[in-house]
């Protein structure tokens, strides 16, 4: 990735008030870029976006990705070069009690960003921003490659392996004419965790919350394996995808996964753990025994493509990825500015990988 790139260009961000948005939009101001943000009010009570102040010196635009003619117009006026699609109903529980509305989101929202963007000659680059629960999930031994097949067992996961479709549709129907032109890729990303996530369901804002109170937390299935990456791992391969894509590389306009190395697939008792051991005190957790809807137990990624062509690859271990995010929660509680904390992560990350590493 390059600062110079970003110093100055006009970034379209959708979905900018959700976590990972709010990190996203925070690292772009500080790399210099002129940020336009469309996306709803944020989805949780405290949020990161409100805490660390991620809507300042950025046009924030509040609108719904489902209303076309308002996203148009908002690209429109932004005349941006690059475009990051972000906008979800992000939350695999939540979509089955809302599944039109996750369908309306994740799949129109997509359909709409994209027709936004061939018909606003500005745009050289895009990243769509799906999920890496997309993939049909047969619990195989093995990760996940950008060439295995599309799927989802329920509403959310199914509604990223459409968008997936859709992006794959839109680019060979519409992005494949001559240089400049516009790459589009997508961009698969691992369970995210760090500092500021506090949406319900979620593996650790559930344990620093349970942490924070002084009770054990309950966690639903202790043996589920995910590939947990702070969210400052994906985030940074959108950056560099989309830098490829606007220098016309068309190699680049494809679907890509961002994960873990091997060694960061670990099952959620472990996480716990982990996260309980750098909390201190008193923190635990137990099992909790209720009846839930339908959760994969495995789910790996295989980032080789990503390593070999795009030269990135992981900067944190897992237990790194975990002691950030716990301490970020802790420093916050001891009353540190939540900017601040984000900022002190994106330079440390930014300094890790400036310097190289080996996990």
């Amino acid at each position: 990735m390059t600062d110079a790139f970003w110093r100055g260009r006009r970034v379209f961000v959708t979905g900018h008030t959700g976590f990972k948005g709010s990190w996203l939009t925070i690292w772009l101001r500080r790399l210099g870029a002129r940020v336009t943000g469309y996306a709803l009010a944020p989805p949780t009570n405290p949020s990161l976006f409100a805490l660390a102040g991620a809507g300042e010196g950025i046009d924030d635009r509040r609108a719904d990705v489902r209303d076309p003619d308002a996203l148009e117009a908002a690209m429109r006026d932004a005349e941006p070069e690059v475009v990051f699609h972000l906008a979800a109903q992000s939350l695999v529980r939540a979509s089955y009690d809302t599944p039109v509305e996750t369908y309306a989101t994740n799949v129109l929202g997509t359909v709409h960003t994209l027709d936004s963007i061939r018909r606003v000659a500005t745009v050289r680059a895009a990243v769509v921003v799906t999920s890496d629960k997309c993939y049909e999930n047969r619990e195989l031994d093995r990760g996940y490659t950008e060439e295995d097949p599309l799927g989802g067992h329920d509403p959310y996961s199914s509604s990223k392996a459409c968008a997936e479709i859709v992006t794959a549709a839109y680019r060979r129907s519409f992005f494949t004419g001559d240089s400049p032109g516009t790459g589009v890729a997508s961009a698969r990303a691992g369970n995210v965790i760090g500092g500021g996530d506090w949406a319900p369901d979620r593996l650790m804002p559930d344990l620093v919350a349970a942490f924070a109170a002084g009770l054990p937390a309950s966690i639903r299935n202790p043996l589920a394996t995910r590939p947990w990456q702070h969210v400052l791992e994906p985030l940074g391969g959108y950056l560099l995808l989309a830098e490829r894509l606007h220098g016309g590389d068309r190699r680049a306009a494809r679907a890509w996964n961002f994960g873990p190395s091997p060694a960061g697939l670990k099952p959620v008792g472990w996480i716990a753990d982990e996260a309980a051991r750098c909390w201190g005190g008193s923190a635990s957790w137990q099992i909790d025994s209720a009846s839930h809807p339908h959760e994969a137990r495995s789910l790996q990624l295989d980032v080789s493509k990503a390593r070999a062509e795009l030269g990135w690859e992981p900067a944190l271990s897992l237990a790194e990825s975990v002691e950030w995010t716990v301490q970020w929660h802790r420093s916050l509680k001891a009353g540190s500015s939540a900017g601040a904390l984000v900022e002190r992560d994106i330079a440390a990350y930014t300094e890790r990988v400036a310097r190289g590493h080996a996990l």
